[in-house]
């Protein structure tokens, strides 16, 4: 990645939130890799344009969405329920996490739903 990428403020309090919660080298709004003895502010937390190589390797793709956002790549699919955008590393996966939990219990109550009426079905078979 040759051109620094801007960020939009949405984007940049992902970011933040992402870089506070998961990077190793981010103490207390701190960076230790530019600490030289004197206390560094962590540049990535007070830019918004990814400055990081650190971020960028080790950090962002913890967050599989906001990644394929920045880096533009095609790991981004949409739901065909709702539309939503979501990141997926399989080419079989159809809905995004919120769906995917409603579309499974509600086609588990049409499978069962099925077998019930099917085996209640030959329970009056065999009566006659």
């Amino acid at each position: 990645m040759s051109a620094v990428k801007r960020l939009t403020p949405p984007q940049s309090r992902k970011v933040n939130a992402l870089i506070k919660r998961e990077c190793c080298n981010c103490v207390g709004g701190n960076c230790l890799l530019l600490d030289d003895g004197d206390e560094c502010v962590c540049p990535q937390l007070i830019s918004y344009s990814l400055l990081c190589k650190w971020f960028r390797v080790a950090v962002l793709p913890a967050d599989k969405l906001l990644y394929a956002e920045l880096m533009n790549t095609e790991d981004k699919r949409r739901c065909i329920e709702c539309g939503a955008s979501f990141a997926s590393s399989s080419n079989s996966v159809k809905y995004c996490p919120e769906c995917r939990k409603r579309i499974t219990r509600r086609q588990a109550a049409e499978r069962m739903r099925k077998m019930r009426s099917l085996l209640r079905d030959r329970g009056a078979k065999s009566l006659v």
